[in-house]
Parts: C-alpha cells; structure tokens; sequence
C-alpha cells in the first residue's frame, strides 16, 4: 500500500463501485455492457429479467481489485467474487455465496471485506481482452493514456516482465486529445477496421470523462473486443477529493462503509490520513514533510504505519484526534512527530500531543522533532509535561532514534 500511495505522490483519492464507475463512463458515451446494481439476493435475481442473457456474471462489489482470483472466508477453496451464470437459479446461487460474506483479494489484505453491494452484467461474447487507464503523468505534467495487449493481467507484472508491451501517450493540455492520439491508441493495440473506429469513439470519450469529472485515474481491465466495438468490461475510478466541491454528484457517490473508519474521522477533523502497513505512526504539518519523514524512516530500515498531515492551521483538539487516530492503530510501536512551525505553531502541537497521549494512557516509544514558530515553548510544554519523550535535533536524527526505539521495544517484547 506504500508503494501504491507514493506512486500517487500523496493525493488522497475517493473510490467508487465498479458499477457506479460504469454508469458515469456509460453517462460520457463510453460503451459497456448492460448491468444492473444488487443490494439484495432478490434484486440480484430481478436483474436476469432486465438483461439479455443467455449469459449472466455476478460481481461482488467492494473497493478492492483482484475479485475475481479472490476467495472468501467462509469457503476458502470456493470460487471468487466473479462468477459466470446461465439461469436465475445460478445467479441465486451466486448472490448467496456472496452478499453478506467477507471476501479477501491480493489487495484487502488477509481480513478482507463484506461484500454488501453485487452488480449483475449481461454476458459478452470477448473476442480480445486489452487494457487501458488514464491517469496525470508527474513527470511530464499531462494526461497520460497507458495501453496493452495484456488485458485482464496486473499491469505492474506486465511492466515488469514485458515492458514494451505496454504503450504511452501524453495529451497537450493546451490542445487537448485528437483523433490522431486516439488512432495512434487503436492502431499500438493492433486494431483495424471498423474495431479502429469504435476504440477512437472508446479513447475520446474515456479523455471527456476523465477531465470533465477531475478524476485522478480511470483504469479499464480488460478493455473488450466484441464484434468490432470496443468496451469497458471493468472499470475501477478515483477523483481528487480537492475537486469534489465541483461534481457533488460524484461525491454522492461515496460508499463510506468501504473505507477505513480512521480515515473518516480525520476527514471530518479536516486531517489528511491514509493507512499503511508499517509499524511506525508519523504526524506531521505538510505533504511534502510527511513524504520525506515517511522516506527516511524506510531509509534506516523502518515502516511508516500512516500518512497524517494536521496541515497549518491545526487546534489542540485536532491534533489531539491526529495522535489518538495513530495510536488506534495496534499495528504501531512506535510515534513519530515531525513539525516545522511556520503558520502552525510549535507549542500548539505540544498540547495537542500531551494531551491525547495522557488520555490514551501511551505506552509506545514517542520521538518528537520541533523547529520554527514558537519551538521553544513548544520544547518546554513537553519536558514538563512528565512523559517519557525522546527529543530530536532534526529530521534524520529522529527517525534514527524512531525506528531504534521501535527495535528495542520488539527485543524487550
């Protein structure tokens, strides 16, 4: 999950079912297959009368990839959260298999998730599976459309293993995508025909959506050949949630039973907070910070457990919520506070941290690194506060102290 957060430089995105993902593609003439969302067995077997047929796929919905290889925890040998159909009675049959079940995939982790929500598709007849995603290039500062041949497999196995197989175009901001960025698409994908004119249609209209909607990534795997016309058979989107004031319509769109309970708290304190797999808590003021303190605690061989930025206009009380938010982790051993107070303040973040490690009764090494607006005060609150702190002198001298604290700690343990 480190690895995927980097790769994201720190935006925090919201996710969407993979239903709701292909309505809105469906909304900017994107084709798809006709499915129908199921929040109950029943409404999963009233959506066989509603769809074509013969061929039926019932789709656990959750936000996680890999469904379909997945297993759940209640037949772990059984088949996964995707499953194909050729009756009402299969697709019973599916449905009970998986509403109400805790599903587990290669990105849930081993605890998995319930599957409360199924989408029922109409089964396709796929000639040739591709992929396809759309996502902001860091290094050249533009959309970027990413193509392969290797539809339906891990991109990142397929950038691995066969790179060249993978094809890149950048969009000009300023004119924007042409047909000639889209044929280019179709032709790298070995299209011809009229399958060329379909995936045109497919790449112009997959553009409109990702910038109309300030998406921050639309990825389609597979991308489908079926007679000639090219489709989205899955579709996974995120969106900025700086840009969400701008579409309340995709907003209202948030399955908050999906996403981790800490992150919703912090959202509501105005807190930045995204959950690692590490063991070393990090609070800190600032993106950039929080990436640099996340980095070099790697560096001397640590695991950040979280990204927590207060920002610069943090209270007591909501640096206190920061702190509490870490320690409600028990995969943490270790805390590390790394501020430089420019408009947030040091002894503001001194009282927030004495206080909640007081409430919370901490019993977890704490290492605190101050420097700027008011550092001494700051300094003096937490030598006098009568917890057991260990203070830094700078950045690299902390997550040392941190990430030796926490080894210490698994000795004694």
């Amino acid at each position: 999950m480190y690895k995927n957060f980097i790769e994201h430089k720190g935006i925090i995105d919201m996710n969407i079912h993979e239903y709701q993902a292909k309505a809105l593609l469906e909304r900017f003439g994107v084709a798809v297959p006709k499915g129908i969302a199921a929040m109950s067995v029943d409404e999963a077997v009233a959506a066989v009368d509603e769809l074509p047929g013969p061929l039926y796929v019932v789709k656990a919905q959750i936000h996680a990839g890999g469904r379909g290889a997945g297993h759940f925890t209640d037949n772990p040998t059984g088949k996964g959260g995707v499953r194909l159909c050729k009756s009402a009675e299969d697709v019973k049959a599916a449905a009970e298999a998986m509403v109400g079940k805790v599903l587990v995939t290669k990105q849930t982790g081993p605890e998995g998730k319930e599957v409360q929500r199924l989408y029922v598709t109409d089964g396709v007849d796929i000639e040739k599976e591709y992929y396809c995603s759309v996502l902001l290039d860091r290094e050249t500062g533009r959309v970027t459309f990413m193509v392969s041949t290797e539809g339906g497999m891990d991109i990142e196995e397929v950038a691995e293993k066969t790179p060249e197989k993978i094809v890149k175009t950048s969009i000009d901001p300023a004119t924007g995508m042409s047909g000639f960025h889209a044929r280019k698409l179709a032709f790298a994908l070995g299209l011809s025909g009229n399958a060329v004119k379909s995936a045109v249609k497919f790449f112009m209209n997959l553009y409109k959506c990702f910038i109309e909607l300030d998406a921050s990534i639309v990825e389609i795997n597979p991308m489908i050949l079926v007679n000639d016309e090219v489709m989205a058979l899955d579709a996974k989107m995120n969106f900025d949630e700086n840009a969400l004031f701008r579409h309340a319509d995709v907003a209202a769109l948030r399955d908050e039973t999906e996403e981790d309970p800490n992150e919703k708290i912090a959202k509501d304190w105005e807190l930045s907070y995204v959950r690692l797999d590490g063991n070393i808590g990090c609070m800190v003021n600032g993106a950039g910070l929080a990436m640099s303190t996340m980095d070099i605690i790697k560096l001397y061989g640590g695991e950040p457990a979280n990204f927590l930025d207060v920002g610069g206009g943090a209270t007591k009380e909501r640096v206190t919520t920061a702190f509490k938010i870490i320690l409600s982790d028990p995969n943490v051993e270790g805390i590390l506070v790394n501020i430089f107070g420019g408009i947030m303040r040091c002894d503001v973040i001194a009282e927030g941290v004495i206080a909640a490690a007081k409430e919370v009764n901490l019993n977890v090494p704490l290492v605190v690194r101050l420097e700027g607006t008011n550092v001494e005060q700051g300094k003096k609150l937490i030598a006098e506060s009568g917890l057991d702190v260990i203070s830094a002198n700078d950045l690299d001298d902390a997550a040392r102290k941190v990430v030796d604290a926490t080894k210490g700690a698994n000795k004694a343990a």
